[in-house]
């Protein structure tokens, strides 16, 4: 195990975590936009997410150009296992995006009530099918000598995948409320703190469930932590995190309740990397077949040549985020709103 191995494990957990907060608050406004009361809320949930969507999902971008770059044998196992599954999931994301640009096109109400629609089945399909994956792969995956998916799709939707699949959902959809609050004003802002608060507590409860789960699930986590205890804050943390973000959106505080909601995504992606680590796609029948950052990776050269690649775009990347976020801050008003 080199430095360069661990190095890219940890650049390809911090891809999935920077989707997961950006894009993640999107999907959870797709989710509550049919909670909208009015034709008029709806348009300012939309533009509470309108200058930023796009560039949210770069970041899958950079989570599959991470695996291909890094770990070639890893990205084409999960790509051509959860083909199905990825297939469903990039219709959807098609299905989204083409309704948040359609839904204003025509003021008919069929029109819209159509693609409302479509918006919220772009938005929950990939919130939970993400999970589903990430539960497959804490799990594992029924592998071949080559390395290859030997499983069927149905296989994929087993009770723990499930079970993560619904938990990420609940994360997306009280992060997106949270961004509501933020973003809106008025009896809006109101209830959409009401819908976090309402699915604060089957965020809290999924992770609790999932947490027990997989400490038998997967006990290389039991591993891990006991070879290194300190890693045993991660979880402490991560529930720590989402507690706060139930109490800080009680008191109103709207800003350090979203900066929680920020930290317990941080520490869920954490945990899941901490409970695989050194694996990355872990053999459910046969260890020995696992595929891990030793027997998966790139040649030296090209971890170095990419890490390095990487390392110079990404301050790039981030101060671009940041200025989109500024530039676009502050409530959303009806007669901005283009969507």
């Amino acid at each position: 195990m080199s430095g360069l191995q661990v190095a890219w494990f940890i650049m390809v957990g911090f891809f999935i975590a920077g989707y997961a907060i950006l894009d993640g608050f999107d999907l959870g406004v797709g989710f509550w936009h049919l909670f909208a009361r009015k034709d008029s809320e709806r348009r300012l949930v939309l533009n509470a997410i309108g200058p930023v969507w796009d560039g949210n999902e770069v970041w899958l971008l950079a989570i599959g150009g991470c695996l291909f770059a890094s770990f070639p044998p890893v990205y084409a196992t999960v790509f051509s296992g959860f083909y199905l599954a990825f297939m469903l999931v990039i219709f959807a994301l098609i299905f989204r995006a083409t309704a948040i640009v359609f839904r204003s096109e025509h003021p008919s109400k069929w029109w819209r009530s159509w693609w409302d629609g479509a918006f919220a089945f772009g938005s929950v399909i990939p919130s939970v099918f993400f999970g589903v994956a990430l539960g497959n792969l804490l799990r594992g995956l029924p592998l071949d000598d080559a390395g290859n998916y030997t499983g069927t799709f149905a296989d994929l939707l087993n009770p723990y995948s499930l079970l993560i699949g619904f938990t990420g959902f609940a994360m997306v959809a009280t992060h997106g409320a949270l961004y509501l609050v933020l973003k809106t004003e008025g009896g809006l802002a109101d209830r959409a703190r009401g819908w976090a608060q309402k699915m604060w507590v089957f965020y809290l409860v999924l992770f609790l469930i999932a947490g027990a789960v997989t400490l038998v699930a997967q006990p290389q986590l039991i591993v891990n932590y006991n070879s290194l205890p300190i890693l045993w804050i991660i979880p402490a943390l991560t529930l720590a995190a989402i507690v706060m973000l139930g109490v800080f959106n009680m008191k109103g505080e709207a800003m350090k309740a979203f900066y929680s909601s920020i930290f317990s995504i941080i520490g869920l992606i954490s945990l899941s990397g901490s409970a695989l680590f050194p694996n990355l796609v872990p053999s459910l029948d046969n260890p020995q077949l696992s595929l891990n950052i030793m027997n998966a990776s790139s040649s030296p050269l090209t971890l170095k040549a990419m890490l390095v690649i990487t390392l110079l775009g990404m301050p790039v990347v981030i101060v671009y985020t940041v200025w989109i976020y500024t530039a676009f801050g502050g409530k959303v008003k009806l007669d901005e709103a283009k969507y």
